[in-house]
């Protein structure tokens, strides 16, 4: 089943699209305004989406079918239509165009607009039951075939016995457009003069690639190929096996992703549903989220120039250049004391004398500077002078004994 796919471009873009594989495009709808097609990263049923289609009548291809009413009984615009068809050359190149229609087929002989439920059950319609004869798809297989334009669809995979549902988003792996075999009809209802045009699209078995997610697929017809012409060809207005033989799993590389849960809710709409949900393009990813809010710190602080503190002048904002220059001169100047250092012998060991003589201060010289011991100020203290009455403790205790 397909009931929900991805189409968020305008006719202009999907038509050169298109022609860039080889697929006309000779008419098509306005990209704004009331006949325009939507566009929706979560496109739904009921939505008016872009059907590819051979420029034929709306009875479809091939000569007019009365179904028991008399030619002139017909509309003043169908009998025109007949004419036109009737004095077309057989050789007459086919003409293609894009087309704005609603998805849920609604078959030519309804009288009253139906209702959601009953719209909802024409959506797809199975490859198997047009290899039947009869049914309500029998004149629309030989007819009223199109291709129904798509970026990818999605698909939901069950787990946990259905009671938890992934959505996943399938796309070509070539990035090209996806064509899907589909059915078209038009209706008009009773006591209504507009016309509607509405679309089904055809289902097939999964490829080996699909399996694992459901058991059916749309028809995939490959881009520009001898196949899709001859699915949209209107000289072939009789069911055939050949053409029956076209619906068949898609053959070529897709590419297959989980995504945002939030595409499973109608209404919603967003860019990120066909973007893989743990890619980091993704916006809603909360993991993304504190990545780049790690980054943006990171980055600040690279950024953060470095200061130097002057005494009087405040803060003072360096080159970050000029002051790596200044940091490898001092520590280059630092590095070579210390080699000095390393090179010079150890001292040897001078007795006491000559270390106490060593002690005096030398006189001062004009113009040097004063060197200044951390442990010794290299001055004698001043000799007290004896007082009158004062006397060593020894001779003290001895006096009064």
């Amino acid at each position: 089943m397909c009931g929900r796919y991805s189409l968020a471009l305008r006719p202009a873009q999907i038509r050169q699209m298109l022609q860039d594989d080889n697929m006309a495009v000779d008419d098509l709808p306005d990209d704004e305004g009331d006949e325009a097609p939507r566009q929706s990263y979560n496109f739904a049923p009921g939505y008016h989406g872009i059907v590819y289609r051979a420029d034929v009548p709306d009875w479809g291809a091939g000569p007019r079918r009365r179904h028991g009413k008399a030619p002139d009984e017909a509309p003043a615009e169908e009998q025109a239509q007949d004419e036109a068809a009737h004095d077309a050359p057989e050789s007459r190149p086919v003409s293609y165009k894009l087309q704005s229609m609603k998805w849920g087929l609604i078959p030519f002989w309804t009288k009253r607009n139906p209702d959601y439920g009953s719209m909802m059950k024409t959506i797809n319609c199975r490859d198997d039951s047009l290899a039947q004869s009869g049914g309500m798809w029998s004149s629309m297989k030989a007819r009223k075939r199109c291709i129904v334009v798509a970026q990818g669809f999605y698909e939901w995979l069950k787990k946990d016995g259905g009671k938890e549902k992934i959505p996943h988003f399938i796309k070509r792996k070539d990035g090209k457009l996806m064509c899907f075999a589909g059915l078209w009809d038009v209706v008009q209802y009773e006591n209504d003069d507009r016309k509607h045009y509405t679309y089904t699209i055809i289902t097939t078995d999964s490829n080996k690639q699909l399996r694992f997610l459901h058991d059916r697929m749309p028809v995939i017809l490959e881009n520009g190929s001898e196949d899709l012409r001859k699915w949209l060809d209107p000289k072939r207005h009789e069911w055939s096996k050949e053409l029956q033989d076209l619906l068949k799993p898609f053959e070529g590389e897709l590419d297959v992703y989980p995504v945002s849960k939030d595409v499973g809710k109608v209404g919603n709409n967003s860019p990120n549903f066909i973007i893989p949900i743990n890619s980091k393009e993704n916006k809603s990813n909360i993991a993304n989220f504190f990545s780049k809010g790690a980054s943006k710190k990171n980055v600040k602080k690279e950024q953060q120039p470095e200061v130097e503190v002057k005494k009087e002048e405040g803060f003072i904002a360096k080159d970050s250049k000029e002051a790596k220059a200044e940091s490898k001169a001092s520590i280059g100047v630092k590095r070579g004391a210390e080699d000095e250092h390393l090179e010079e012998e150890p001292p040897k060991k001078v007795s006491a004398t000559t270390s106490a003589a060593s002690n005096k201060s030398p006189s001062p010289q004009k113009g040097g500077k004063q060197h200044i011991s951390a442990t010794s100020n290299r001055t004698k203290s001043p000799a007290k002078a004896k007082q009158p009455g004062t006397q060593k403790i020894t001779r003290f205790f001895a006096n009064s004994s």
